[in-house]
């Protein structure tokens, strides 16, 4: 993944930027797939991309990025909520869940699997779609991780999110690498998709970041435990030690706080308690470790905390449901990307 800037959740005293780290663990792939033009009267339903039903799809996480390149359209998810869009906005929709895009009045609306043709860059597809009227251009990304269902990063996404750059230099580096993007897909360059995909992944970060800094102080979810000054805090020492023999004493008295207020904070910012949430972080750090196949079980499990393989076996069962020599097997990894 991309290295990011630093980030508003960077510790003081050795600039731990948090957020980047914790998107680095998850293991992020982007990448560009469709490069859409649609002209009004037009109407489009884009399938849902990823079932949080299907077999050990808790493994994975996709999400879908639509940059829109000019002209305007409204956006309709499965849960009924509407939005209109123009050029300039990206949505994100962080569960890829179906839903409808479309301009003006039109009864037909295709699935976009339907009207899709191969693309000039490999993994790309382009749609010409519409009545013929005024046009509207967007460029469709995904972004697919390896987070956990119990790892709340994604969890704690809306289910849409617009976001629009505006004259801050957050916004400079969005507005710059949607930029690239546009003028990478259009130019439609041999070898361009790894470029696409990083710029993707950076685009992801930047919004995240963004997101982040704009929650009111009676949000709750992870990115608002970023902003707590005693959770935030206190993850900052978790994830930089998460090997750690952490007790909730530890870690409040590491925060500045009494254990008591940070054991509320947690249960009320993130659903769960301290040490809830350090086992589940050493689980997706060990899942990458063994995903890659990066050292014995043994040592992976000293490496995140555990002095005995089984002790560390039963946890990653409990958090995944599956035993690390199951996810170690590669036929699992084909399964969860089903």
């Amino acid at each position: 993944m991309i290295d990011t800037p630093s980030s508003f959740a960077v510790a003081p005293d050795n600039g731990h930027d948090l957020l980047a780290e914790t998107l680095r663990a998850v293991r992020l792939t982007g990448s560009v797939f469709l490069d859409a033009c649609f002209t009004a009267p037009f109407g489009v339903i884009s399938p849902k991309h990823f079932d949080a039903h299907s077999p050990m799809a808790h493994l994975r996480h996709v999400s879908i990025f639509h940059l829109i390149a000019a002209g305007e359209c409204s956006v309709e998810l499965a849960n009924g909520e509407r939005r209109t869009v123009a050029g300039g906005d990206i949505l994100l929709i962080p569960f890829a869940d179906q839903h409808k895009l479309w301009n003006g009045r039109t009864v037909d609306m295709p699935l976009a699997d339907d009207i899709v043709r191969p693309g000039p860059i490999k993994g790309m597809w382009n749609i010409n779609h519409g009545g013929g009227g005024r046009q509207t251009r967007m460029v469709c990304g995904f972004i697919e991780s390896s987070e956990f269902l119990l790892t709340p990063v994604f969890r704690t996404l809306p289910s849409l999110l617009v976001d629009r750059a505006e004259d801050d230099q957050v916004s400079a580096l969005i507005k710059s690498t949607v930029s690239q993007i546009l003028a990478l897909t259009e130019s439609a360059a041999p070898g361009s998709e790894l470029m696409l995909g990083r710029l993707m992944e950076l685009l992801f970060v930047e919004v995240l970041r963004r997101y982040a800094t704009r929650l009111p102080a009676s949000a709750k979810g992870w990115f608002a435990a970023l902003n707590d000054p005693v959770v935030g805090r206190a993850l900052q020492f978790v994830h930089r030690d998460p090997a750690r023999r952490w007790t909730v004493d530890e870690l409040a008295r590491e925060a500045g706080s009494s254990r008591t207020v940070l054991a509320e904070r947690f249960h009320a910012l993130l659903g769960q308690a301290p040490i809830e949430y350090i086992t589940c972080w050493r689980m997706q750090l060990a899942a990458e470790r063994i995903r890659a196949r990066s050292g014995s079980l043994a040592a992976i499990a000293a490496d995140v905390g555990y002095d005995s393989e089984a002790a560390f076996n039963r946890a990653f069962k409990r958090v995944t449901g599956v035993t690390p020599g199951r996810w170690r097997d590669g036929g699992l990894i084909s399964a969860a990307a089903s």
